[in-house]
């Protein structure tokens, strides 16, 4: 965890709970991440979702980011469901990396059990994140199926790396409760919607 990270005011939480987390930029969100979203609450058998909206991945360009309040308010919007919480934690923490936020908030929800939610497209370079190894001994990581990468998704280095962690389909409503490592990746609705193509879209790319 870093050092800097601050106490801030989470959402609500229990001891016991199985809470999603699914991080990312969200500019803009869209019908896809409510869809893998609900997709995960339902096959991971989720008390609830946490939409992580970043500051910005450290891996992209972050210039050409709409401001965070503009994207908090429009996931808000979008994300009418009660069992789906928005938030900022991150920058709240002034954290940049997902394997510090996890470590603070497993410090400070004593019980929770987390999972880290990721498409089928961010596994293909789960690899690349920083100290993806640990995030992987912190907390189970479940993975929703995202059009385009299901094939290329069993030849994931970080798979093929920990590929005794990963669970049978019809075993990930038991996720929550795996001890990590453990992965599992599940199949449902699509929408090939993604936050880049709309972006390229919009009135002058903003």
């Amino acid at each position: 965890m870093g050092q800097g990270a601050r106490p801030i005011r989470l959402p609500p939480h229990a001891p016991g709970q199985r809470i999603g987390l699914f991080g990312g930029s969200f500019d803009p969100p869209h019908e896809g991440h409510l869809l893998a979203s609900r997709l995960a609450l339902t096959r991971l058998r989720l008390d609830r979702l946490w939409w992580l909206v970043t500051p910005g991945n450290p891996l992209k360009d972050t210039q050409s980011l709409s401001p965070l309040s503009v994207r908090l308010a429009a996931a808000r919007r979008l994300a009418r469901d009660p069992h789906i919480v928005v938030t900022d934690i991150e920058a709240k923490l002034g954290l940049r990396h997902t394997v510090e936020v996890i470590g603070y908030l497993r410090q400070h929800c004593p019980g929770v059990r987390f999972v880290w939610i990721m498409g089928t497209d961010n596994l293909l370079q789960f690899h690349r994140w920083r100290r993806w190894e640990k995030i992987m001994s912190q907390v189970p990581i479940g993975v929703i199926d995202r059009p385009g990468t299901n094939l290329r998704a069993p030849m994931a280095k970080a798979l093929m790396r920990f590929a005794g962690a990963r669970m049978p389909e019809y075993a990930a409503k038991k996720l929550g409760n795996a001890r990590p490592p453990a992965l599992a990746i599940v199949h449902g609705p699509r929408n090939s919607q993604s936050s880049s193509a709309l972006r390229a879209i919009r009135p002058n790319n903003k």
